[in-house]
């Protein structure tokens, strides 16, 4: 039996994604300890009843306070060596930075990141990066060269984060695995053939921010009713209006009354939306592996997606869907008029698209990928 510590921001990420894991683990006798640092009451409950021990910590998720990170560092140090585990397993950009270095700290035998992308510092914009972008990205690129030598193994889920990181930057790291995808349970996403229903529906999922493609999206959608009105174009996501490139509540109601978009607020099964669609939409700017494509997939969707770092690696080009060209709706556009004048092929290609699933995104084979790295 041995100790683990699995380090995480959000609590939900502990049962919404590393169920599975977690779940794993336990079955193999091992002792799982979820660091968290921002929870509920309900979360904390919720990681307990899945059978690991919730531990709370202090981390600034998007702040820099040098200071403050120090400190924060120190505290979880001590933390992780009251539990004296085998094995220290961080995801996310800061846990990997600072977790890393606290367990370094605690003398932790065997230390393993995950970063599930690089986030919007690492995310070309179409008027390049701002000043003050530049600026983060250079820090953590320094911290980065602190901390990603310290870890036994490092994990990403594309070869572009690996050029784009470790390479560009000159980063050591003692070993480096590409997991692809983290994983999906097949059984609640089930494959359901489209139906031959028409008009043809696009569906879009992800937060309504410029980097997920919201914009091109609906600039693409209002190309395509020009030509075929009647087609369906709905989009699933929050709005995060403190975000500067966030599609805002005026100009969402504007699009939903002039009838471009359907947007039916929040929803709970994610899955019923995705078998009620023909195509699935990301025309992302990057991503690790995104989730909500690998869903669709699954299902039995073809995707358009953009020919960026993670979203290419879920696309065959004219098999399972197209990649297309970031920032361009009307290359998206021209994509979603070959579906509409070539039904025939949304069959076809989501055929496709649940073969790759299963080969890829099996959350029993990637757990067991994951297993093997982690050692255990």
């Amino acid at each position: 039996m041995k100790k683990i510590i699995l380090i995480g921001t959000v609590a939900s990420s502990f049962y919404g994604f590393r169920a599975d894991l977690i779940r794993t683990l336990l079955n193999k006798g091992h002792q799982v300890y979820a660091f968290t640092s921002e929870h509920t009451i309900e979360d904390l409950k919720k990681i307990e009843n899945l059978g690991a021990t919730p531990i709370t910590y202090t981390l600034n998720r998007g702040g820099l306070n040098p200071l403050a990170d120090m400190i924060a560092t120190y505290q979880l140090s001590k933390k992780i060596k009251e539990i004296n585990p085998d094995l220290v397993f961080s995801y996310f950009s800061k846990p990997v930075i600072f977790g890393t270095l606290a367990a370094k700290i605690a003398k932790v035998p065997k230390i393993i990141g995950m970063l599930e992308g690089l986030g919007y510092t690492f995310t070309d914009q179409p008027n390049g990066l701002s000043p003050k972008t530049k600026l983060i990205k250079a820090i953590q690129v320094f911290l980065y060269k602190l901390a990603l030598p310290k870890l036994d193994q490092l994990i990403l889920l594309n070869h572009d984060d690996k050029t784009d990181l470790l390479i560009n930057n000159d980063i050591a790291v003692k070993e480096t695995y590409i997991l692809g995808g983290i994983g999906l349970d097949l059984n609640q996403y089930k494959y359901s053939p489209a139906t031959k229903d028409l008009p043809i529906q696009f569906l879009f999922i992800g937060r309504l921010l410029k980097e997920k493609g919201i914009h091109d999206f609906i600039a693409a959608a209002q190309i395509v009713k020009q030509k075929f009105p009647q087609t369906t174009f709905t989009v699933l996501g929050g709005i995060d209006e403190a975000n500067l490139g966030a599609l805002t509540e005026g100009e969402l109601t504007e699009y939903i009354d002039k009838k471009v978009i359907d947007y039916p607020g929040h929803v709970e099964n994610i899955a019923e939306r995705i078998k009620q669609s023909h195509i699935f939409v990301l025309p992302s700017y990057r991503e690790g592996v995104p989730r909500s494509t690998q869903e669709a997939m699954a299902i039995g969707r073809p995707v358009i997606t953009t020919d960026v770092p993670g979203c290419r690696d879920t696309v065959i080009d004219g098999v399972n869907g197209f990649l297309v060209p970031k920032w361009d709706p009307q290359a998206l556009a021209e994509k979603m008029i070959y579906f509409i004048e070539h039904p025939e092929q949304v069959r076809m290609m989501g055929d496709q698209s649940h073969k790759i699933a299963i080969e890829k995104f099996d959350a029993e084979k990637v757990n067991q990928r994951l297993l093997e790295i982690l050692g255990i």
